[in-house]
């Protein structure tokens, strides 16, 4: 006799259109369609993770710039000139010190003129 593991079967369907729920049509009701459907969401969760990291990083790039511009520097001579002083602040952080505290983002405006 052969087993045909029909619970298991059974589970594996069911977590799959379990996954598929909040689709259109047959996408979140027909096993074949929503298998497939469930498959490339989870590509576009993934890759969607990896892009949301890139755009952030943009992001903070152009605060960064934005307000070294103020203090008459350019990104990449505010970065470089950090980095000759050996400030090793990320620029999610430098960004957030643009926005929230002016008076620390010039200091370190200064330290990087300086360097």
């Amino acid at each position: 006799m052969r087993v045909k593991g029909g619970i298991v079967h059974a589970r594996r369907r069911r977590k799959i259109l379990k996954q598929a729920k909040g689709f259109q049509g047959k996408r979140k009701s027909c096993w074949r369609i929503a298998k497939q459907a469930v498959i490339k969401a989870r590509v576009h969760m993934y890759v969607s993770r990896k892009l949301r990291k890139r755009s952030m990083r943009r992001l903070w790039q152009i605060r960064i710039g934005a307000a070294a511009r103020q203090h008459g520097l350019s990104y990449s001579r505010f970065m470089g000139g950090l980095r000759k002083a050996g400030v090793g602040i990320n620029r999610k952080v430098l960004a957030d010190l643009a926005i929230r505290d002016p008076e620390a983002f010039a200091a370190l405006c200064e330290v990087a003129k300086n360097a």
